[in-house]
């Protein structure tokens, strides 16, 4: 950096995005609580400890191989033809996005003070792979085994939402250039798929003990602390304004990009830099919270579980468009969205008998997926990227944003990437007889057997020092 203004844009993008990751790991934090208060007193140090211990598990498995997958798969299965040369200013070693950031500048530095920006951007997405690993533990507590959920996170974790972001987010993604996907706050990228993977798992893996009655009739298994969930589920509230914000570009030119030659023009955009504000989506956010709020109360009778989880569901079900829509058009995209989800919960319960211990494959995979479907609709003709009209970009198609390429990208994110995936490795899992914690284990609780492992082993350093 050369020039004070240089360096103050630079600090300024890297304390951003820092302050994105700072907020969405109260995400995380709202997710153990509302887990542990969501199981029964059994299993507290279990729920705790798994959703505790996929942070590392995620977090190297990210660094050695997660943040490669999202730059070396946009493209997919070489159904659109890669832009990658055109856009050598992105991922050259100079680059922001470098693989290269940890390079050291010189013999004397210890990190690299040429590239400030990728270590904070790979953390804001490292953040998005705890989220999405966190929705499954949620669906599975109380009956999967350490083990077993610690490969299911790496693999949502590091492999399959990282496929997707390539694929639906990436400037080179080829459901962007083909499908118009446009999924900016992420109802499919991280939602759709981790709730759809949730729920190939959860097929595989069965209801807990006493869930159904002998007719086969669904029982209600109540959050065991109603306040830890309440504190819970308002911390991932919180979070989500850095999950939003961790989604934009905070301040970029558009005048060349756009074809102003001549003509400087800064603003903040969305990762596909599509212009927007921090002012509209605060506002889109806002409304669409109050929609899921408004909507899980009224449609639930009051019921303060489902009052305050449809509140993320509508979040979640506005967030494929709310960098675009009206204020309004959110809060009822929002209150669309929480009728699909608990409507579908109820019916795939009672249907297939799935037991879906939180709500999450409603909250995050049903109302991602109607999202996904809704933002077709809304938001048809819109341009899809703003690379689509970049001057960068001339020569290079991207379909608009259409109802048809939505909703065939509704279903890979929820079913090809997400389902599918789930329910494969849960398959291999119970077939190693790896999935599911022991019937006597279940029944006298993770807890009390985690207590008696510890007084065996206690036991037996006694016995060695004899």
């Amino acid at each position: 950096m050369t020039d004070q203004l240089t360096a103050l844009t630079t600090i300024f993008t890297e304390f951003y995005y820092w302050i994105t990751v700072v907020l969405m790991f109260l995400i995380h934090v709202g997710f153990c609580m509302y887990e542990v208060g969501a199981s029964r007193y059994k299993h507290h140090q279990h729920t705790l400890m798994k959703n505790t211990m996929l942070i590392p598990l995620v977090t190297v498995t990210w660094f050695l191989f997660g943040w490669w997958i999202y730059w070396a798969f946009p493209t997919g299965p070489g159904l659109a033809p890669s832009i990658m040369n055109e856009s050598a200013a992105l991922i050259t070693d100079d680059s922001a996005f470098s693989a290269a950031w940890y390079v050291p500048t010189s013999d004397l530095m210890g990190t690299n003070l040429n590239d400030r920006i990728s270590g904070v951007f790979w953390a804001a997405f490292l953040l998005f792979s705890w989220t999405a690993a966190s929705i499954v533990s949620g669906a599975v507590i109380e009956r999967i085994t350490t083990f077993a959920f610690g490969i299911l996170a790496i693999a949502i974790g590091s492999v399959f939402w990282t496929i997707d972001a390539a694929w639906g987010w990436h400037f080179d993604g080829w459901m962007l250039k083909i499908l118009g996907y446009h999924d900016a706050y992420a109802s499919g990228v991280i939602h759709a798929v981790a709730g759809g993977f949730a729920l190939g798992v959860l097929a595989v893996l069965g209801p807990r003990i006493g869930k159904f009655s002998s007719s086969g009739e669904p029982r209600n298994i109540g959050p065991r602390n109603p306040w830890l969930v309440t504190i819970g589920l308002f911390l991932i509230y919180t979070g989500f304004w850095g999950f939003y914000a961790a989604c934009n570009i905070p301040i970029y030119d558009l005048g060349p990009e756009y074809g102003m030659e001549g003509v400087t023009f800064w603003t903040a955009t969305n990762i596909y830099v599509t212009p927007t504000t921090l002012g509209a989506i605060t506002m889109n956010f806002l409304m669409s919270l109050s929609g899921g709020l408004m909507a899980g109360y009224l449609i639930s009778k009051g019921d303060p579980f489902w009052t305050y989880s449809s509140g993320l569901a509508g979040i979640i079900c506005a967030s494929a468009g709310n960098d675009l829509y009206h204020p309004i058009q959110s809060f009822i995209i929002a209150m669309i969205g929480v009728w699909v989800a608990y409507k579908l919960h109820y019916w795939v319960e009672r249907k297939f008998k799935i037991d879906d211990a939180v709500g999450a494959v409603a909250v995050h995979g049903y109302a991602g997926f109607a999202g996904l479907v809704i933002c077709g609709f809304v938001l048809n003709g819109y341009p899809s990227s703003g690379y689509s009209v970049g001057a960068m970009w001339v020569g290079t198609d991207y379909a608009p944003i259409n109802p048809l390429g939505m909703f065939i990208g509704a279903i890979i994110m929820f079913g090809v990437l997400g389902f599918l995936p789930g329910w494969i490795l849960a398959k291999i899992l119970q077939g190693m007889g790896k999935l599911r914690i022991p019937r006597e284990v279940e029944l006298a609780g993770l807890d009390y057997t985690i207590m008696e492992d510890a007084k065996s082993d206690e036991k037996a350093v006694a016995s060695s020092s004899r």
